[in-house]
């Protein structure tokens, strides 16, 4: 499973908290801390929306939040009980302190859709499903090709099914003629599943003000150091921003790939924790040996 990370500067815990009380089935599984990194001590957050994982930092307000990845919420009849209610319910939530982006209304493609920019600046696209289309889960991380980028979303899917060996298609839809300024036959939307996770994919040609960066991150948990070697070398195209495990592939979207139970080394005692940070800041991609190293005192 693919997990996204969400770079806060101080409010990690306080949106965590707040999207368990906001979301069915949403919960924080867990709250530790990491010491002495450039950003000074921070918080990290694990949290869980209807079974989807994702984890949250406090690191300082190096990275801002945008609407290029956003989150899908599909509230299917056949899943949740009274889903139009629970969607507008929780569309009042988000909008307290937020920005709709695209009003809460009827559209050609749902009976009740609506895109909203919380207070924290996370965005959501709440969308009430059809019963009788394909089934795909409550949430699905959402990327927004913009700028440089439009056109290039299939290419984008294309290129991360070829990097992930458990993947498949789902549905493409294009944009049609005279629906400018996005050109003919580039995506309007489409999906496809990576390691078990459903993403969604558009292609935008209107002047946006943003574009991918590090605040949201694909984590890719894995258990060997050849796993990690080599979703890195398929991954990694900008040298520059390889960091901490972190690096961008040749779209600009970020993705960590981490050992599986580095969860289990920054939940250990603070002097484990502290070796460890000390270890992974020098490191660009993660030496499993090292780190279990640095956790185990050797």
């Amino acid at each position: 499973m693919i997990i996204p990370h969400l770079w806060f500067d101080k409010e990690a815990k306080e949106a965590a908290r707040f999207y368990a009380s906001a979301f069915p089935k949403g919960k924080v599984t867990s709250v530790s801390r990491i010491y002495d990194t450039p950003s000074g001590d921070c918080d990290v957050v694990e949290f869980e929306i209807y079974g989807q994982p994702f984890m949250a930092i406090s690191a300082g307000p190096l990275f801002k939040v945008n609407p290029s990845i956003s989150f899908f919420v599909n509230l299917d009849p056949l899943l949740v009980k009274y889903a139009r209610k629970h969607l507008d319910r929780l569309w009042a939530k988000l909008s307290q302190g937020g920005q709709a982006l695209m009003p809460l209304d009827k559209y050609p493609f749902s009976e009740r859709y609506g895109w909203i920019q919380d207070r924290f600046g996370v965005s959501w696209q709440l969308m009430l499903t059809d019963p009788k289309g394909d089934r795909r889960p409550f949430i699905v991380p959402s990327l927004l090709f913009v700028g440089p980028n439009v056109g290039r979303a299939e290419e984008a899917a294309t290129f991360y099914r070829s990097v992930f060996k458990k993947s498949k298609k789902g549905l493409v839809a294009r944009h049609p003629k005279g629906q400018g300024p996005d050109k003919e036959g580039t995506v309007m939307f489409m999906d496809f599943q990576l390691d078990g996770t459903w993403f969604g994919a558009m292609d935008s040609a209107h002047d946006h003000k943003f574009s991918f960066n590090e605040a949201v991150s694909l984590m890719i948990p894995r258990k060997t150091q050849k796993e990690i070697d080599y979703y890195w070398e398929k991954l990694s195209a900008v040298p520059e921003a390889e960091q901490c495990g972190w690096l961008k592939d040749k779209f600009g979207v970020s993705w960590q790939v981490t050992p599986a139970d580095m969860g289990k080394m920054l939940k250990g005692s603070k002097a484990q924790v502290k070796r460890v940070t000390e270890a992974f800041l020098s490191m660009k991609k993660f030496d499993l040996n090292r780190l279990k190293a640095a956790y185990l005192g050797k």
